[in-house]
């Protein structure tokens, strides 16, 4: 019987392009104001630029190409500091209505748990921002444990299972990424669901079979569906 409906956080739970959209705003402000990188741009000249470069797929190379095409000189370590703003920043992010919805019909029936990878702090950041920190049993940053125990890896699934004091074959794991979100929880015996929101960043499709999720949905709000035929199957 399922006891325990353990969560993806990034484009699971609220569209992630949303923290990147917040993480961009506040690079761009950063850089508007840094002497060093003499830029004689508004912010929102800034933005723009970092926002289409992003929309054009520079995803690995956006500072490098935003900066480059606004004509801005920088330092190798420039890039680093960047980064850095834009994973520290306090974030500009809701939690959706459908998303509170679900959780607060779920938790009297189940217990909650989430899991998520991303750097520290990034991830606590987001779930104060989306004040889902009171949802959960346990959450699983599993940047704690190392960057090898970042998804596909089966360490923080177990880690939470442990901290959960269930067993995985109690639980369901909602995600969205089909190229790293499944394999872990499918081999250790989880039921898992992919949910597909229609602004996600990850569209890959699974590496192998034994990756796939078990059940689709376009919409969190077909979560509670999805549990009951896990129920009657």
């Amino acid at each position: 019987m399922i006891k325990t409906v353990i969560f993806d956080l990034d484009d699971t739970l609220y569209d992630e392009v949303d923290f990147c959209r917040s993480g961009f705003r506040a690079v761009a402000e950063f850089i508007s104001r840094a002497p060093n990188l003499a830029a004689n741009h508004s912010t929102d000249v800034i933005f723009a630029t970092l926002w289409e470069q992003f929309q054009n797929g520079e995803r690995k190379r956006t500072f490098n190409a935003s900066l480059e095409a606004l004509g801005i000189a920088f330092e190798a370590d420039t890039i680093d500091h960047l980064l850095k703003v834009y994973r520290e920043h306090r974030p500009d992010i809701l939690l959706p209505a459908e998303s509170k919805g679900i959780l607060d019909l779920l938790t009297p029936d189940y217990s909650l748990g989430l899991l998520t990878d991303g750097y520290m702090p990034t991830q606590r950041l987001k779930v104060e921002s989306l004040g889902i920190g009171g949802y959960f049993k346990h959450i699983m940053y599993t940047e704690e444990l190392g960057r090898k125990a970042w998804k596909p890896s089966q360490k923080g699934f177990k880690h939470l299972l442990k901290a959960l004091e269930v067993k995985s074959q109690e639980c369901v794991y909602v995600a969205d990424n089909a190229e790293k979100d499944f394999l872990a929880p499918n081999v250790l015996g989880m039921e898992t669901i992919q949910l597909i929101r229609p602004n996600r960043l990850h569209t890959a499709a699974p590496a192998h079979r034994q990756a796939e999720p078990g059940q689709l949905i376009a919409s969190i709000t077909q979560l509670p569906a999805a549990l009951n035929h896990i129920r009657r199957t």
